[in-house]
């Protein structure tokens, strides 16, 4: 039996540490949202990303835009911005967990778009596990329910619009990594800047801060990541990626006491193992 290399378990470890940070800045978001317009911490947060992406970007000598393929490149913005604002708008109304369920449902959502949209092969087992863990979310939506949220459907639709974005950077792999992730922050920027006029509400320094926070602990997740895919493989890395949920519903409860409930427990446990069978199975054993 052979132990793992050194640089695969810090892929691992990485990996858990980006994870962590990921819900992290999503309990700081819900935290602000609050208070503030969700437009308003977009902007923000946008700015405390730069603060950490312009140093990287600056020594690589990578582009902050990118002009090859700018229609794929304009819909990924869009995608990732209205991901990042429908989260932080359902988050207002719901748990931290609740809604990070039905990002669970994202990888699915993932491979149900790559046979239109990448032309790959999706086998039939795949399929399956797509119409099952969908199942869940249909489960965790709990329809008609008495206590059936407007943030849950909000959510979904965030959940589908990162899917969407995941799919299409898949599509632009050739593309420098710089415009891909300076645009997942200044489309959300720019959406969160027009919401100004609206909803902009004078932040107190701390507050300030705390906005600044959400970016640089989402950037700072994403080096986590970036670097851990190099180090180890995807099939390894991918599971670790439903650590989130345990991260968000620890959150919820020592913020503000979430427990999830029953219809959110059973749904999350058949998205997330769809979502494994989807990702790990491999035929022939």
């Amino acid at each position: 039996m052979h132990s793992s290399p050194p640089g695969a378990r810090l892929g691992v470890l990485l990996y858990i540490l980006g994870i962590f940070l990921f819900s992290l800045n999503d309990a700081l978001g819900k935290w602000i949202v609050a208070d503030y317009g969700v437009g308003q911490l977009m902007a923000m947060r946008s700015v405390g990303a730069a603060l950490v992406l312009a140093p990287m970007l600056r020594r690589s000598g990578a582009p902050v835009l990118e002009t090859r393929q700018a229609p794929l490149q304009l819909l990924r913005v869009a995608c990732m911005a209205a991901d990042t604002f429908s989260f932080f708008f359902a988050v207002r109304s719901m748990p931290l967990a609740d809604a990070l369920t039905f990002y669970m449902a994202s990888p699915l959502i993932v491979v149900a778009l790559s046979a239109p949209l990448l032309g790959e092969r999706v086998e039939p087992f795949r399929w399956v596990a797509v119409g099952v863990g969908f199942v869940g979310v249909v489960i965790a939506l709990r329809p008609g329910g008495p206590t059936a949220s407007w943030g849950a459907p909000i959510a979904l639709f965030g959940a589908a619009m990162f899917a969407l974005g995941q799919t299409l950077t898949r599509r632009l792999r050739g593309a420098h990594w710089g415009p891909l992730v300076a645009g997942q922050f200044w489309g959300a920027g720019l959406l969160g800047l027009s919401t100004f006029p609206w909803t902009w509400r004078a932040p107190g320094a701390l507050d300030l801060a705390l906005m600044f926070l959400t970016g640089a602990v989402a950037m700072i997740a994403f080096i986590c990541i970036t670097r851990a895919l190099a180090m180890a493989r995807t099939a390894v890395l991918a599971p670790l990626q439903y650590s989130m949920i345990v991260w968000a519903t620890l959150l919820g409860w020592a913020i503000w006491r979430d427990t999830p409930t029953l219809p959110i427990l059973i749904g999350n446990a058949i998205i997330v193992g769809s979502g494994l069978y989807a990702s790990l199975y491999r035929r022939g054993g």
